[in-house]
């Protein structure tokens, strides 16, 4: 088997790439392992020549590809409604409005902590938004097993946002920690 065949193969079904059961919930440290092991197999480096190398290198953005969506909360999400048939709607706006109040008060505390380099918000903008993302995993969860697809699309999409939110909080974390290392302050890694 060549790697062209491999790497459209693999790009077939994610979850079977990593060795992981079809479902939303993934076992991290095994994906991490997995990882290596089919970087590994497939490197380029280990090509025979510039055509097996270049195949070696469209199997390595496969798995690179499955690997960054397997890990991901929404996009694990997408995945699995795409598998589904059923990621139709998922770039429709959210209708919720609650929720778009909470999620914007939310991104507006975080632009001003952001531009304050206020570590305490930033803090506490956290675990309000890690419930959010384990509340719309659970929902997820729930409508993606009743398939109950408008529910699952609607908590992807509520997952999507609430995962880019999250990644700015913990590159705002990230940003002030070393501003505050970086000007001496090291009692803020005690």
């Amino acid at each position: 088997m060549t790697n062209q065949t491999d790497a459209s193969s693999m790009s077939s079904n994610f979850f079977a790439l990593f060795e992981q059961p079809v479902g939303f919930e993934v076992n991290q440290s095994q994906l991490d392992t997995q990882l290596r092991v089919l970087q590994k197999q497939h490197h380029p480096d280990n090509a025979r020549d510039t055509h097996a190398q270049r195949q070696a290198e469209q199997t390595s953005a496969v798995i690179n590809h499955a690997y960054q969506t397997l890990s991901h909360p929404d996009t694990r999400a997408s995945y699995l409604l795409e598998m589904s048939g059923h990621a139709h709607n998922l770039e429709q706006s959210i209708a919720d409005l609650d929720f778009l109040d909470d999620a914007m008060e939310m991104r507006m505390d975080l632009d001003d902590a952001l531009a304050q380099h206020d570590q305490t918000t930033l803090r506490t903008l956290h675990p309000k938004v890690s419930d959010r993302l384990q509340t719309q995993s659970a929902r997820f969860v729930t409508a993606y097993d009743e398939k109950a697809w408008e529910d699952a699309i609607d908590a992807t999409q509520k997952l999507k946002f609430l995962v880019k939110l999250d990644a700015d909080i913990r590159a705002g974390l990230d940003d002030v920690m070393q501003a505050a290392h970086d000007d001496g302050d090291d009692d803020l890694y005690m």
